[in-house]
């Protein structure tokens, strides 16, 4: 793995073909000084955009980009910090660039996605053939296969040559004691090489589980620093084996974690993820 600072703008949302991941923000909800837990993935022509929280359309044009310019998107779930921007990606894309970007999502979640959070700004808009707006006058949708014989309710996707699967979580409700029984959210591994948790309480057997499966090279990791509600604490986390801790980059924490990086590094994990920085893959 090599790490880039951000140097140069607008990105590029093309490379040479390796896979890299670039860090839009790696802050948790609440952060102030952070922009939230928002990636791209770049891979040769393609690029997938994971989450589009309320900051990210001014945080892309702090580096160059428009929302209109981002072709596809992966959801994980509901939260503002990972959606509060879709409405700008809908409208700007239907009335200003004229366009739909693609969306890679799951049936189930599509309908909770538009009913529960997306509709009432987007819906009544317009009326289009006699009807207000749907889903997909907004979306090329397009649904993941099922992965039969992989744990969480595995399902991929292909997007030229990148290959992504997504996997289900248990991030909430607080009282959701594993995956089967929490709402809607999911995790991401890309390539069969990289382990993206998304938001998740501490769930001892997630990265093992696909350890079983595949090589996985590292992992992005959220994290909090107390224990407690929907998400890891770093004491929960170094509980986990020193090979898996040695490969995780902590991401989705508050401000002050400058005043963490030692005890971090001290318990074993890799690093912190850093903001405005690609981390390529050869």
């Amino acid at each position: 793995m090599r790490v880039r600072p951000l140097k140069n703008y607008p990105i590029s949302l093309t490379n040479r073909g390796q896979l890299s991941l670039f860090t839009l923000g790696c802050g948790s909800a609440f952060a102030r000084t952070l922009g939230q837990n928002n990636f791209i993935i770049i891979k040769g022509q393609t690029h997938l955009m994971l989450d589009c929280g309320t900051k990210a359309p001014s945080r892309l044009r702090s580096i160059g980009l428009e929302v209109t310019d981002v072709r596809n998107f992966l959801i994980t779930h509901s939260h503002a910090d990972h959606i509060g921007g879709l409405e700008e990606v809908m409208l700007t894309g239907r009335y200003v660039a004229g366009k739909k970007p693609v969306v890679y999502i799951d049936p189930k979640y599509r309908r909770i996605l538009w009913n529960d959070s997306l509709k009432g700004g987007a819906a009544t808009n317009e009326r289009h053939r006699g009807k207000y707006l749907r889903f997909e006058d907004f979306w090329q949708v397009v649904y993941p296969s099922a992965e039969n014989g992989l744990p969480r309710d595995a399902k991929s996707f292909d997007i030229g040559e990148l290959n992504v699967k997504v996997f289900r979580t248990n991030h909430f409700p607080e009282q959701a004691q594993r995956w089967e029984t929490a709402a809607y959210s999911v995790g991401v591994l890309i390539d069969d090489r990289i382990l993206f948790s998304g938001d998740t309480k501490f769930d001892a057997s997630l990265v093992a589980d696909f350890d079983e499966y595949y090589d996985i090279e590292w992992i992005f990791h959220d994290t909090q620093f107390g224990t407690g509600g929907v998400h890891a604490s770093l004491e929960e986390l170094a509980s986990l084996p020193e090979s898996v801790r040695s490969r995780m980059l902590l991401m989705h924490y508050p401000d002050g974690w400058q005043e963490r990086l030692e005890k971090v590094r001290s318990l074993g994990f890799h690093d912190f993820a850093r903001e405005w920085s690609f981390y390529d893959f050869d």
